[in-house]
Parts: structure tokens; C-alpha cells; sequence
């Protein structure tokens, strides 16, 4: 069983559709609504999950980017799911606008054939990101809302060694258990509460500087295709166009597929699709997702139903000469190719689309 837990603030439909595909009895589902999403956003959600057993929501707090109050939420998400059930064995963490690529019965089957390995990317920050080292070297505070740089050095922790990748992860319950309870976690929280964007980095310092934590994989087990942004670099593609099939549609190959000889993230269109001036490969229509919980239509909706190809050139890239070398490796990495992206497409394929966003809901 699997301990699913789910950050959301916005497009409240369109978590709908993904918690539909992801539910299955017996696995078990804590939610945090942001506290600045309003309480009408928070009541549709808390109607629309009273049906489902095995599922909580936890104190809606607001939850700032590049602050510790995420990496607190998933500590007290992780808390709640150790408390109200002890048979799920894989913990996994999602935002609101994720879509499995694969059946709940398959990434089961997946975490069951791999007890012991730990999916999250984990990065030695001084040697492979340098250049984000200022993010724990010096404090910064997390208050009214916003993120303030004190400006004041500090060292890191002593004997430690820190590691930086991305906010996701799928985990095993040993270590959720250890983040939240083991007194070692303790001094990393501490030191974390005063750093930047420590949610991409507090859970792998943890894990790759405490033992018996299994073997670490350094992959997420998902699927984002990072586009340049001006001086953001890369950030998730967002999806604005594109039709979903209707729920009496025949099924058809969903459009996602992975060819591995040419590395993790090579991504073609399956028969059936279509790229738009946009660079985007859209579904005609009558693609599903095998959800594999009998829930929901398992139509794939407009977020998921777009297949791109990594790393395409666009508009907004710019010059080469003015990238960043370390956001590439980086970039790399995360998209599954070059030596680092290879090593990750031993860990067997991806299980989640991250945040394929849209801007307007049905």
C-alpha cells in the first residue's frame, strides 16, 4: 500500500481528476490546502473528499516557496499518515497538478519489487551546484509572507555533507518514520528553518548523511519537461491548449511513451498525435490512463494529455553562450539524459507527471 501526500492551492478540478486516478482502497491520502487559497477553495475540496475513506486533510497553513513552512508540511503530512495507518509501506508525494503515467496496480507492484530503494534526486551541492550553495551558506528568514536574506554567513553542519535535487520523491515508511521522529533529524530541521528553497533540499542532506536508509536511486520517478524561462532558467512547461476525449470514448494508447535506448526522457508520440505550432504533441482525443482503482473515467485530462519532447528549442531559449553550465548538468539530469539522467533510467521508468499546469479549467 502506498501513503500518498498531496499539496494543493490551486485548479481544484483538476486535482479532482488526479485524485480520482490515483485512488485505490487501501492506500491512504493526506492532503494540505493552502491557508491562501480562501475557505471556498478549502470547503470544495473537504465536500469532494468526504466520500473516500483512508483520506485526511491537515491544517491548512500557508505554505510560501522557497520557505520551510513546505518542508513542514510534508513533516506533518508524513506525520498523519504514520498515525492513521500502518499497513502502507511507500510514501509519495504530490502537488495538485501531477497525473500518473502508469496504474496504481503498477507502481504498487513497482514499490513492492523495490523495498529498500529510495526515489529521490540527490545531488552533492558543492560539487555538481555550486552556484546554489548561498542557499544554506547564509540565513534567510521565512515571515509575513515572505522570504528576507539576512545577509549573515554561517557554516554548515558539522560532519555533513549537503545535497540538493527536487521537492519530490517516493520514499520508503522507514524513512518518513525517521524524518519525523528520529532525534537525528533534529539539528538538520533546525538548520534548514533558515535556508532557501530547503525543500529541495532538507529530505536528501537527511537521507544521504544518515545510515541504514537503503540505496538512495537519485531519480524522482517522474516526468517534467523543464523549458528555459528568462532568468527563472527552467521551469515545468505549462499546457494551455488541447481536448480531452468524452468518458464514452473507446480507448486508445495513452500518447506517453519512452524510448530508453536514447536515455530517460526521450519522449515520442505515440500514433494518434499531433504537435501544434506550440511545440506541444497533443492527444486527438480517446486517450485514457489506466488508474487501475475504478474510479473516475480515467479520461486523461488537458494537463496530461500533452506529450512533449525534452529539452525542445523555443522562442524563450537564449543564447548559448549565456547558459549557465551548472543549471544544464542540472537540466540534464532531470530530464534523464547525459551520464546522470542514463544511471536514473536503470531505476524503471517514470511513475508521475509533475505539475503539467494549465491556466483555464472546464
Amino acid at each position: 500500500m502506498i501513503g500518498y501526500f498531496i499539496l494543493l492551492h490551486r485548479f481544484p478540478e483538476q486535482f479532482k481528476r488526479m485524485f480520482h486516478a490515483i485512488y485505490a482502497p487501501g492506500n491512504s491520502y493526506v492532503i494540505h490546502v493552502d491557508k491562501g487559497s480562501g475557505p471556498a477553495f478549502a470547503a470544495d475540496i473537504a465536500a469532494f473528499l468526504k466520500p473516500f475513506q483512508g483520506v485526511a486533510i491537515i491544517e491548512s497553513k500557508k505554505a510560501l516557496w522557497g520557505g520551510y513552512s513546505l518542508v513542514d508540511a510534508e513533516l506533518r503530512g508524513m506525520a498523519k499518515l504514520l498515525k492513521m495507518n500502518r499497513s502502507w509501506t511507500h510514501y509519495i508525494n504530490l502537488s495538485g497538478q501531477d497525473f500518473p503515467l502508469k496504474s496504481q496496480a503498477y507502481i504498487q507492484s513497482f514499490l513492492r519489487a523495490n523495498p529498500r530503494r529510495q526515489y529521490i534526486r540527490a545531488l552533492d551541492q558543492r560539487e555538481i551546484r555550486p552556484d546554489t550553495m548561498n542557499r544554506v551558506s547564509h540565513m534567510f528568514v521565512e515571515a509575513v509572507g515572505r522570504m528576507f536574506r539576512t545577509g549573515l554567513p554561517r557554516a554548515f553542519l558539522k560532519g555533513a555533507t549537503p545535497y540538493i535535487g527536487t521537492q519530490w520523491k517516493a520514499v520508503t515508511r522507514s524513512f518518513c518514520q525517521f524524518a519525523v521522529h528520529n532525534p537525528g533529524a533534529e539539528r538538520f530541521k533546525a538548520f534548514y528553518r533558515r535556508s532557501f528553497i530547503p525543500d529541495e533540499a532538507f529530505f536528501q542532506t537527511l537521507i544521504m548523511n544518515s545510515a541504514n536508509q537503503g540505496e538512495v536511486m537519485n531519480d524522482d520517478l517522474r516526468t517534467i519537461d523543464w523549458v528555459p524561462d528568462g532568468d527563472i532558467k527552467l521551469r515545468p512547461r505549462t499546457f494551455r491548449d488541447g481536448r480531452c476525449a468524452a468518458p464514452d470514448a473507446q480507448p486508445r494508447p495513452v500518447c506517453a511513451q519512452v524510448r530508453r535506448g536514447g536515455g530517460f526522457g526521450d519522449l515520442r508520440p505515440a500514433r494518434g498525435a499531433s504537435e501544434n505550432a506550440g511545440g506541444q504533441c497533443l492527444c486527438r482525443g480517446g486517450a485514457r490512463s489506466a488508474t487501475g482503482s475504478g474510479t473516475g473515467s480515467g479520461v486523461i485530462p488537458r494537463a496530461a494529455d500533452a506529450l512533449v519532447r525534452a529539452r525542445r528549442r523555443s522562442p524563450a531559449d537564449k543564447d548559448d553562450r549565456e547558459r549557465d553550465p551548472y543549471k544544464e548538468r542540472l537540466a540534464d539530469h532531470r530530464r534523464g539524459v547525459g551520464p546522470e539522467g542514463r544511471r536514473a533510467a536503470n531505476s524503471g521508468g517514470d511513475l508521475i507527471d509533475m505539475e503539467q499546469a494549465v491556466e483555464r479549467q472546464p
